[in-house]
């Protein structure tokens, strides 16, 4: 019993995500998306030219003139969803079931193709059906629901079209074709969703520090830049913070324990920052960037400050239960005027300065 629900359960993974586990699968969706949509553009593009130049042999060859018109629809459609293809959003739901319809689409041209020569067994059907799901990453299930519904379409739709006989030789072939078809999507899907995942873990490494998992400086880096160069962006906050007198606790501890200090710190900031609109990380030493994304409420710059504040001098422990750890914390605000990272920086670098100097509290917001 417990064999057979193993069996089971792989099978379901395997239909529904690739044969990953669900996380694992959602978190490369994405991704499998913006694939998808590069390479039906580049399809469609394919497509319409292979439809036009179809379209305009048939008019000097009597033997492609019979699927004239179909050849033409085929072309506009293909044109017509080109221009979409640099519309959409690469990763959008939109995008997908374009590329969904247009496969629908093609089946329903091999059904007409079929139709128009109905004392021949089905051969343009049969190579979408083994073509179609090469193309195609998603979750096996969509592609098995697409391939059984236009096998059962074209079975239905031939019956009233050709002889017994040769309708006969088409529900063998398409029948074993779509459960090859289906088997070609699950092993292609499986394959290629893969290299998505190695492809992230890989970046994740690139762009993780190793000491406390948190992004190192090149993430950081990148990712405030990409958000200050969007024109459509103009709300941000920027803390730098570091730990007090870490020279000291490395002098009088050692190593080992300035590298736990560090690593308890970034635990802390990886507890209170959770959301998708802020980015984390260690800048390098004992420098920590934080940069909240669509945000420059001055409630909030307190509200973060003093947690991170009171969050260190709380759990950041030392060996010497008698002391406790402290933060300086530099604060900048984004309000679409800087370009870059490095402008932003120096803002806040200024004002971790000032905030180490004072007596009254451990941060400091930049002013003018």
């Amino acid at each position: 019993m417990v064999g057979i629900m193993n069996v089971l359960r792989i099978i379901k993974n395997y239909f529904l995500y690739c044969g990953l586990e669900r996380n694992e699968y959602n978190a490369v969706k994405k991704d499998a998306y913006v694939s998808n949509f590069v390479v039906w553009r580049v399809l469609h593009i394919f497509m319409a030219l292979i439809f036009l130049s179809l379209f305009l042999s048939s008019c000097f060859n009597h033997l492609l003139k019979v699927n004239q018109i179909f050849y033409l629809l085929a072309f506009v459609y293909s044109a017509l969803a080109t221009s979409f293809f640099f519309i959409l959003k690469k990763d959008s739901i939109m995008a997908q079931l374009l590329i969904y319809l247009s496969i629908s689409l093609l089946f329903i041209f091999g059904c007409l193709i079929s139709a128009n020569n109905n004392t021949l067994p089905a051969t343009t059907f049969i190579a979408l059906l083994l073509i179609t799901p090469l193309f195609m990453i998603d979750k096996p299930f969509w592609m098995a629901i697409e391939l059984t519904a236009a096998s059962l379409i074209f079975l239905i739709w031939m019956y009233g079209v050709k002889s017994y006989e040769i309708w006969m030789t088409d529900l063998i072939n398409v029948t074993i074709y779509t459960i090859v078809g289906i088997f070609l999507n699950i092993i292609a899907n499986s394959l290629r969703i893969r290299e998505f995942v190695l492809t992230r873990k890989i970046n994740i490494q690139k762009d993780t520090d190793e000491l406390t998992g948190l992004k190192n400086k090149g993430a950081l880096t990148r990712e405030i830049n990409d958000f200050l160069a969007n024109p459509a962006t103009n709300k941000g906050i920027m803390f730098m913070l570091d730990v007090d007198r870490f020279k000291s606790i490395n002098d009088t501890y050692g190593h080992d324990v300035g590298d736990s200090v560090i690593e308890q710190l970034g635990n802390l900031l990886g507890k209170i920052f959770t959301g998708s609109n802020e980015i984390t990380g260690r800048f390098g030493g004992d420098e920590f960037i934080i940069f909240i994304k669509n945000d420059n409420n001055l409630d909030a710059v307190e509200k973060f400050a003093q947690e991170i504040v009171k969050g260190a001098s709380e759990s950041v422990v030392l060996p010497d239960e008698k002391q406790t750890t402290s933060v300086s914390i530099g604060i900048a605000i984004y309000n679409g005027h800087e370009t870059n990272y490095s402008e932003l920086f120096k803002k806040a670098d200024v004002a971790l300065y000032k905030a180490k100097a004072s007596q009254d509290k451990r941060y400091c917001v930049w002013e003018v």
